[in-house]
């Protein structure tokens, strides 16, 4: 009779300690599978996850960067455009350029689509007595806004109609003036279109007028004294450095100044939308990585418990079954079976537990793996039932440690005297 056919018979004849072994054997694999598994979940729902946020946060970043847009876009405008021979230190004095230049400068400057400003408005500005209400004002004379992108965008200051005025908030309080009220101005009559709020600045004693009847007033007829602009490279701290050299090459001979303030407040809220978004992301990642951890820290000591656990279980049942086949051993070595083949006929049916046990351990892991649901949104099919390195891996290491297991009791039998074997008997 061949070791095969002896493994096999010794396999039929002790059915229920071979059953209970690949039993232990699969729980072993089985808890390995199924840790591995829900790990590889884990890890594809994380990439699901940190995927959807990017888009999501790219989504909220682009809103976000919009409203501070168009918050920043109410704090008006940051940069102005000056003659070059103005001298900075009469402008802050007076609060008003007293160089001109041409008014074609705005359009010149729009036609060609500079990429560093926006919302440019051409602007006639000068301190003036208000003769008929007896009081210095600030005289602004403003045009609409000449677009540099599209004409639908929304002007920063809204235009003044012919014949109409503006009034800061100051002025109206104290002359009294209200919208709708006739008033005359230098000897023209105009109309109270509107009366700004408060601002706390030079602004709530502005008149605001059109640009060509502020022309006429002023007799600057095609003369400018600034050009208002938004600076919109919030993303550099050198602003001027980027702003001056194109301004420069389409108008040589003016200068540019920057309102540090506004400009600062821009940049810092768009950077401040950024890093909100980019730590949010990095939040999400960091709390998936902490429950990775766990999880991990979890297994890898409930998987060595549980396959230790299994190894023993399947050394005490080998140890139980030499000693209750003491006799039939002893016939076996009686009728010239040699010491190594009595070894291989336990190791064999170890084995074979340990490879049965590798084969269910696999099956009930992945299924558990296939139908794990990390979190909503991972399907059950989108996980691969066959592994082919894992298999390969329990089907070589599940029959190596059920063997390991079986070692010293398969030993004990191979070592057996026959002779005292059967006299016991």
């Amino acid at each position: 009779m061949t070791l095969h056919r002896l493994i096999f018979r010794e396999i039929l004849h002790r059915k229920l300690s071979f059953a209970l072994g690949v039993f232990s054997a699969a729980v072993a694999v089985a808890f390995l599978v199924a840790a591995l598994a829900i790990l590889q979940k884990h890890d594809a729902r994380t990439e699901q996850i940190i995927a959807a946020k990017e888009t999501e946060t790219q989504q909220q970043m682009a809103k976000l960067e919009d409203d501070y847009r168009k918050l920043m876009l109410k704090m008006g405008f940051n940069v102005m455009i000056l003659p070059k021979d103005q001298n900075l230190s009469d402008l802050y004095a007076d609060d008003f350029a007293s160089k001109y230049m041409p008014e074609e400068y705005a359009t010149r400057l729009a036609k060609s689509r500079v990429a560093t400003i926006n919302h440019i408005l051409p602007s006639l500005q000068q301190k003036v007595k208000w003769p008929e209400r007896e009081r210095t004002v600030l005289l602004m004379g403003v045009r609409g806004e000449v677009y540099l992108q599209s004409a639908s965008q929304k002007p920063l200051l809204d235009m003044v109609a012919p014949g109409t005025m503006i009034v800061g908030q100051e002025l109206a309080r104290s002359l009294p003036l209200k919208v709708g009220d006739k008033t005359k101005l230098m000897g023209r009559e105009f109309a109270v279109a509107k009366i700004n709020p408060e601002r706390g600045n030079k602004d709530d004693i502005t008149v605001w007028i059109n640009l060509s009847e502020a022309q006429e007033l002023l007799d600057k007829r095609g003369l400018i004294n600034g050009i208002l602009a938004l600076d919109c490279t919030c993303d550099t701290v050198d602003r001027l450095g980027r702003i001056r050299p194109e301004i420069a090459r389409i108008l040589p001979d003016t200068q540019v100044i920057e309102y540090a303030s506004q400009a600062l407040t821009r940049a810092e809220a768009r950077q401040r939308a950024g890093a909100e978004a980019l730590a949010s992301v990095e939040r999400e990642k960091e709390g998936r990585a902490k429950l990775r951890s766990e999880r991990e820290a979890l297994i890898s000591v409930l998987v060595p418990v549980v396959m230790v656990g299994s190894a023993v279980w399947i050394g005490m049942l080998a140890l139980a079954n030499v000693r209750d086949r003491r006799g039939e051993i002893g016939i076996l070595r009686a009728l010239g079976l040699r010491s190594r083949q009595i070894l291989v006929i336990f190791l064999g049916k170890a084995v074979v537990i340990g490879l049965g046990g590798a084969a269910l351990g696999y099956g009930v892991g992945r299924a558990v793996g296939v139908f794990w649901r990390e979190a909503p949104g991972v399907a059950a099919g989108s996980f691969a039932f066959v592994d082919g390195r894992l298999l390969f891996l329990v089907l070589v290491a599940a029959p190596v440690l059920a063997a390991l297991a079986s070692w010293l009791p398969a030993l004990v039998a191979a070592q057996q005297d026959p002779a005292e074997t059967l006299r016991e008997q």
